[in-house]
């Protein structure tokens, strides 16, 4: 399992309660998302993205690039 999720979110200094409270997910189905127990829905991948910082494709490995895009208001 590529690890991206819980680098970033330790790079931030979040805790997975954190990342409860950012995106909404509850913390034991957000930790079995990074231990690859569980897959992000769509919605939850954008939650995800946006309380990190980057982009969707970050975190589904298919760029390097932690930058986000330019979001759209």
């Amino acid at each position: 399992m590529d690890k991206r999720l819980k680098n970033l979110r330790k790079e931030k200094g979040y805790t997975q309660i954190k990342m409860q409270m950012l995106t909404g997910i509850d913390q034991s189905d957000y930790s079995k998302i990074e231990r690859g127990h569980r897959y992000y829905t769509f919605e939850q991948c954008i939650k995800i993205a946006r309380a990190l910082d980057t982009s969707m494709d970050y975190l589904a490995g298919l760029t390097d690039e932690k930058k986000p895009y330019p979001r759209t208001k």
